[in-house]
């Protein structure tokens, strides 16, 4: 749905189309077309941390089968325990999904991307495929260990816990700041905090150079932050899932006194 990420390259498929998370009539309106293969979603939006409505996605996987079209998640960014108590993001809403897409964490670094489905549709696919590099014993190795360490060191349960201990230290700062912090949200060790230069309710403007001075500010202090949403506004806070009650405090201090800098306290 992000225009940033067509220009140049569209179409990858003519017929895909994107409609605003969180809209179950415009799904819903799609659907009844009738020439729906799919519906592809992120759990939990990675680009501005978006989070879906309560029992948007199960409506949404509802829809799904009523209109005879797959229900397809996307776990890149969600899966592996990082919203904190779950291995899988779609999990925290009690939906199982017909295919699952994942990365990044899955081998810690390493590349390696995988899809997982139900019996009845992975033994629908009769065609041969190849693959370059597909089945790279090193990256499947790598892979076995992580998600060993992940289950054995309990660290979706640790991503629970820290990322509750991040998001009341993120929400101090916003009642802080509340000039220039318009939202905190997020979940487990995924978590964004939205930079606004007008924090009025429903006319807040994106403050996309503020997000930059901050993070000169933060880079001062030793630490890095990344940044998302549409307007380059959002602060995409997603440490380690081995991060200690230690670092998430003197991350928080760290940020404490880069906005302090900045400015635009109470």
């Amino acid at each position: 749905g992000d225009d940033s990420f067509r220009d140049g390259f569209a179409p990858f498929l003519p017929d895909c189309r994107a409609i605003p998370f969180n809209d179950l009539d415009a799904l819903e309106k799609e659907l009844k077309k009738g020439d729906v293969a799919a519906f592809i979603v992120e759990p939990i939006q990675g680009k501005g941390v978006n989070l879906p409505l309560p029992g948007y996605l199960l409506a949404a996987q509802q829809l799904c089968r009523k209109h005879g079209a797959l229900f397809v998640c996307d776990e890149v960014q969600t899966g592996f325990g990082r919203t904190g108590g779950k291995m899988w993001g779609i999990e925290q809403w009690g939906v199982e999904p017909d295919i699952m897409t994942m990365a990044k964490g899955v081998a810690n670094g390493l590349p390696l991307g995988v899809t997982i489905a139900t019996p009845e549709i992975a033994s629908s696919l009769k065609a041969l495929t190849i693959s370059t590099f597909g089945g790279n014993p090193v990256s499947c190795a790598a892979a076995n260990a992580t998600i060993g360490i992940i289950e054995e060191e309990h660290l979706a349960d640790n991503a629970e816990r820290m990322g509750q201990r991040l998001r009341e230290g993120l929400e101090h700062l916003k009642a802080c700041h509340p000039k220039i912090v318009g939202d905190v949200r997020g979940m487990g060790l995924m978590q964004a905090v939205e930079l606004v230069e007008d924090e009025t309710i429903g006319n807040r403007t994106p403050a996309t150079a503020l997000t930059l001075r901050l993070f000169e500010e933060t880079k001062k202090r030793g630490l890095l932050v990344g940044k998302g949403g549409l307007d380059g506004n959002v602060l995409r806070i997603a440490p380690a899932l081995t991060v200690t009650a230690a670092d998430v405090d003197e991350a928080l201090e760290i940020l404490g006194a880069s906005f302090a800098a900045l400015g635009g306290g109470r």
